[in-house]
């Protein structure tokens, strides 16, 4: 399916939610639904990362300090390093398995190493999280595997993708690793995006059944350095040509005017639940989309604290005027494969990735 049919088409487009941030001054771009609830699935390994340079920065560990892998770390589906129970693995090697493997493993080593137990090292990431403004997220593991309280939005996302930017800027480049080195094995990427758009820099994918296929991004072209979250892509494939889409858009300066608004900015409070995404998984609801009609969106000014359930189905809308205006401005990129230098370590999932 070409991009623009892929982006009108009222039949098989679905339901999704973005935002586009100029990276430079953090003004807001673009946004779809940028403040409703959604499942983040592995762009939560984005905050373990977070975390995981704050406690470099401050001296707490170091990046050739040796971490154990526990039976519980040992247990995570995929997607994975199939670390066995006792075996060391370094913070730098987790750190490149967490952003080209997504491993879960890894994720939870880091979690133990730092917080001394997922579920602290997770109350640890919700806490910093508001602190930094990430208003509508809450964290209940590092790995994003399904949990229907752990939610989080595209804005909230997209502001942890311009704090990790400019917060940590000797441990950004991280995010550029194409491959990494484990067990005398290369282990390569799997952000497509990343290995192919002209000027990407990085950042993670994410999949569950509830989330649909997610994406961070971000990228610089002749100086213009953009962020994108594209949340809720029925196919891997979507997410690349929703984000292709929107960072050509954005580079090309072919976007609405949009009011200025800081992603620091306080969001407008959305009542509201995430979509369960795709058809798939244990907790899939019964109903099929394409017999479920959109509840209207209420809006209220105090936060949501508790999700009571994540049951939804999928939410099939038309295209709105900025998909069709992509679609009549934007080409798709001509990517060709970029090979950013290889960091010097030598060190898929009901999955999150």
């Amino acid at each position: 399916m070409s991009l623009c049919l892929s982006l009108v088409s009222e039949v098989s487009y679905s339901r999704h939610a973005a935002i586009l941030v100029d990276a430079d001054n953090g003004n807001i771009l673009y946004e779809q639904e940028a403040n409703h609830a959604w499942f983040p699935a592995s762009l939560t390994k984005v905050m373990t990362l977070y975390m995981t340079f704050s406690a470099l920065s401050q001296g707490q560990v170091q990046l050739r300090d040796t971490m154990t892998t526990s039976v519980y770390a040992a247990r995570q589906p995929n997607s994975k390093l199939g670390l066995r129970v006792g075996e060391s693995i370094t913070v730098e090697e987790a750190i490149l398995a967490l952003i080209t493997r997504s491993a879960n493993d890894a994720a939870v080593v880091l979690a133990e190493h730092l917080g001394g137990n997922e579920e602290n090292f997770a109350t640890r990431m919700t806490a910093k999280a508001h602190a930094i403004g990430m208003y509508d997220t809450h964290f209940m593991n590092a790995t994003g595997l399904p949990h229907q309280w752990q939610v989080t939005t595209p804005r909230d996302l997209g502001l942890l993708a311009y704090k990790t930017m400019n917060d940590f800027p000797n441990f950004y480049p991280y995010f550029a690793a194409h491959s990494m080195f484990f067990r005398d094995q290369e282990w390569r990427g799997i952000n497509k995006f990343t290995a192919s758009y002209p000027g990407a820099e990085g950042m993670k994918t994410g999949f569950t059944c509830g989330s649909g296929y997610n994406l961070i991004s971000t990228a610089q072209q002749n100086g213009k350095r953009l962020i994108g979250v594209v949340m809720g892509g029925m196919t891997s494939p979507e997410r690349y040509q929703l984000m292709t889409a929107m960072m050509d858009a954005g580079f090309s300066n072919n976007l609405p005017a949009h009011a200025d608004k800081h992603i620091s900015a306080i969001p407008e409070k959305i009542l509201s639940t995430p979509p369960y995404q795709l058809g798939c998984g244990r907790d899939a609801p019964r109903t099929s989309y394409a017999q479920y009609t959109p509840a209207p969106v209420r809006h209220a000014r105090a936060p949501v604290h508790h999700i009571s359930s994540h049951k939804h189905p999928v939410r099939i809308a038309k295209a709105s005027k900025i998909q069709r205006y992509f679609a009549k401005t934007s080409k798709p990129s001509k990517a060709q494969p970029i090979r950013l230098a290889k960091l010097t370590s030598k060190s898929h999932y009901h999955r999150s990735r």
